[in-house]
């Protein structure tokens, strides 16, 4: 997406896969982050190509990463990682609707962790408002 008063940057769906029998979280294990190169784990997702529709991405993304159909249930957040500011990271709600758990595209590793570890699992910076609204899903 190019801004000419902002210049050029990336928006990033992010879902937070909550699954409210077992009350986890899903993230997922990259091995080597092109772009961050101190990620390890993150909530599956991915880039919004220009012109995209930002609920079908959102879906195609998080099935290619894991292997799982689910259901945007609302944004909860945005920002812009002090890693990185030429990217948009958006968060959603989602709940599995289907699919079979499998780590796909640059995901090694799939864990479901629940709200009071996810920050534990993350090496780089965690929002205070994520990190909220994660522990309140408990």
């Amino acid at each position: 997406m190019t801004n000419k008063e902002f210049g050029e940057f990336n928006v990033v769906l992010l879902g937070i896969v909550f699954d409210t029998k077992k009350r986890k979280i899903l993230i997922g294990k990259r091995d080597e982050d092109p772009h961050i190169s101190k990620l390890k784990w993150c909530f599956p997702g991915g880039r919004l190509e220009e012109g995209g529709n930002v609920e079908e991405t959102l879906k195609k993304r998080i099935k290619e990463k894991t292997g799982l159909d689910v259901e945007n249930l609302g944004s909860i957040y945005s920002r812009v990682p002090p890693e990185k500011d030429d990217l948009l990271l958006i968060y959603f709600l989602c709940e599995v609707t289907g699919g079979k758990e499998k780590a796909g595209d640059d995901l090694k590793e799939l864990k479901w962790v629940s709200p009071e570890e996810v920050e534990s699992h993350f090496t780089t910076s965690f929002h205070p408002h994520v990190k909220e609204y994660v522990l309140n899903l408990k």
